[in-house]
C-alpha cells in the first residue's frame, strides 16, 4: 500500500485476508481495509482510478461505516471508515481507535497492519456471527 505511506492514515486489514495472513484456514475473497472517517476518504482519493463505489455513509441493521469499494487488477477492495456495531440495546457503539487494536505481522519483506484476533472475534460476536467469532477466539487463544 505504497500509495498510503505518508498520508497520515491509520488503517488495518480486516476480514478473510487478514485472517488468512495470520494462518487461519479461510479463503480470502476480497481485501477489507478498516480506517477512520478521514482515512476512508483519503484512501479513496489515493485510488481514484479504481473506484467502483464512492465512499459514503452506509448502515445496515447491525453495522455502519463510511463505506466504498475499489477494484484493483480484478480484486475487490472494501474501504470501511469509522466502523460501528449496533449494541444489544439498539444504540451504536462508540467509535474505536484502531491504533488500540492494530498489530503488525510479517508478510514477505514487510509489515502489514491487521486488527487483533481478539478484537475481531468480539466484533463478529456483536454482529451475531457466532461461528466466525468462535473460530477467531480459538486462534487468538492459541497465539496468546
Amino acid at each position: 500500500m505504497v500509495r498510503l505511506e505518508g498520508q497520515g492514515i491509520t488503517w488495518a486489514l480486516t476480514g478473510s485476508l487478514a485472517f488468512a495472513l495470520q494462518g487461519i484456514p479461510v479463503e480470502p475473497d476480497d481485501i477489507d481495509l478498516q480506517t477512520d472517517i478521514a482515512g476512508a476518504y483519503k484512501i479513496e482519493q489515493a485510488f481514484t482510478e479504481f473506484i467502483i463505489k464512492p465512499v459514503t455513509f452506509s448502515a445496515t441493521e447491525k453495522i455502519c461505516s463510511h463505506y466504498g469499494a475499489l477494484r484493483i487488477q480484478g480484486i475487490d477492495v472494501e474501504i470501511m471508515g469509522d466502523v460501528r456495531k449496533r449494541l444489544a440495546d439498539g444504540r451504536w457503539e462508540d467509535s474505536v481507535s484502531l491504533s488500540k487494536y492494530r498489530q503488525f505481522i510479517n508478510v514477505g519483506d514487510g509489515l502489514v497492519p491487521v486488527l487483533s484476533l481478539a478484537y475481531e472475534a468480539e466484533s463478529y460476536r456483536k454482529m451475531g456471527r457466532d461461528e466466525r467469532s468462535a473460530l477467531l477466539t480459538s486462534w487468538a487463544e492459541t497465539r496468546a
